[in-house]
């Protein structure tokens, strides 16, 4: 009896997580309608890596909706439409471990991006030198989350648009793809970011006068000490050259072949005196 008591309370657990699952996956795949995401909500993960993790998860739902219904859209194949992003984001969450990820952002994303296609895709074409058609179906669903960002989350600085946008490409798109990537970006961040681009370039000007005027400074001071250098060399030269009684040569006694100028006028007088007395006495005699 205990046993099959422990059975029913846990087929009604079991029965009640299905219940609460099947709930959660109905309001995911449901039209977001005119809801709206808070990117600061305390109930989702709001840190930098899980908007990440939802730039990540929305370029692959939003690769997955331009290859299906989007194409079939264009193509005016209307029958076989049966991919819709609500649809495709209820899947995302069902099949993925989604705790770490940005919710609210990447259902945004994923409602947004596909009602505004066509004022994304204008955006786009005004900067590329091919068809938006002709793209890369990686590149565009990129390409369509930076216009996204840079036209309607101006809270996020368009550099850091850009590197997302080349980060997501180094984990989906071809090698040589950032190229082209980041000259659309770069370009329609100049268009819808004037005003911040503006003032980035102005910062990056007075760093770098600041860090000339510091290294002209440097030099002058560098050529100063140089000089100082080779003046106190010249006086120390000028000094060791000078004769002083330190320096004068010094006279051994030892040395008998060493003439002595102030004994030998002494001698030479003595001797003078001698002979002129001499002289003398010759004379009287």
């Amino acid at each position: 009896m205990t046993d099959q008591l422990k059975r029913a309370i846990s087929a009604a657990k079991t029965a009640q997580a299905n219940d609460g699952q099947a709930e959660a996956t109905r309001i995911a795949s449901s039209s977001a309608g005119d809801q709206t995401f808070d990117m600061s909500e305390s109930s989702y993960k709001t840190s930098h890596t899980a908007i990440r993790k939802a730039r990540r998860f929305a370029m692959q739902g939003l690769y997955e909706w331009l290859v299906t219904d989007r194409r079939f859209d264009v193509d005016g194949k209307l029958g076989w439409k049966a991919n819709a992003p609500h649809d495709i984001a209820a899947r995302t969450r069902a099949t993925n471990a989604m705790h770490t990820v940005h919710i609210g952002y990447y259902h945004e994303m994923m409602r947004d991006i596909p009602e505004q296609i066509e004022a994304l895709d204008a955006l786009i074409s005004q900067h590329l030198d091919r068809e938006v058609d002709k793209l890369d179906t990686v590149e565009h669903a990129i390409l369509l989350i930076g216009a996204y960002e840079l036209q309607n989350r101006v809270e996020i600085p368009y550099k850091v648009v850009l590197d997302e946008a080349m980060k997501l490409n180094n984990h989906f798109g071809a090698t040589d793809a950032h190229k082209l990537i980041n000259a659309v970006l770069d370009k329609m961040a100049g268009e819808l970011r004037a005003l911040e681009v503006q003032a980035d370039t102005n910062a990056n000007l007075r760093t770098s006068q600041k860090a000339a005027a510091k290294q002209s400074e440097a030099s002058s001071a560098e050529v100063t000490v140089a000089d100082n250098i080779e003046a106190t060399a010249e006086t120390e030269s000028a000094i060791v050259d000078e004769p002083t009684a330190s320096n004068k040569p010094r006279i051994s006694a030892n040395k008998a072949n060493v003439k002595r100028s102030s004994a030998s006028k002494a001698s030479a007088n003595i001797s003078d005196f001698k002979a002129s007395k001499k002289n003398a006495n010759d004379t009287k005699d």
